[in-house]
């Protein structure tokens, strides 16, 4: 079993920056990767950004790219996703998650465990 915390998040205006954090508890070996995830009201989950555990590669859905950045504080086994330059559409509850099969992964239903939430609101 992996928990998941997530903080952060709140209301900004367009063009402002803010920041989630996730850390995982629990069995934190079997971790694979680490991926975020957002859905707006009436959308389907959509991947956001993940980092692979072991060897800290990151990746980037086309829609955040150069505008989001995750990163790993190993001393604290928290990840990060600083967001900058935020946009209306941006708006969502995002979630982390682990998957603790090998590979990575953009399909949600592929991920084990699941933070609650934090909700991102941008005002244009």
């Amino acid at each position: 079993q992996v928990q998941l915390v997530e903080s952060g998040g709140g209301t900004v205006q367009a063009g402002d920056s803010l920041s989630l954090s996730c850390g995982p508890s629990g069995r934190t070996d079997s971790v694979w990767t680490l991926g975020w995830f957002r859905q707006a009201p009436g959308k389907e989950r959509e991947y956001v950004s993940a980092i692979k555990w072991k060897s800290g590669t990151t990746l980037y859905a086309d829609s955040v790219e150069g505008r989001f950045t995750i990163s790993r504080d190993n001393g604290e086994n928290t990840v990060h996703l600083q967001m900058a330059s935020l946009k209306p559409e941006d708006t969502a509850v995002y979630y982390c998650a682990v998957r603790t099969s090998p590979g990575t992964s953009v399909y949600p239903g592929l991920y084990d465990y699941w933070g609650q939430g934090a909700q991102v609101t941008v005002l244009s």
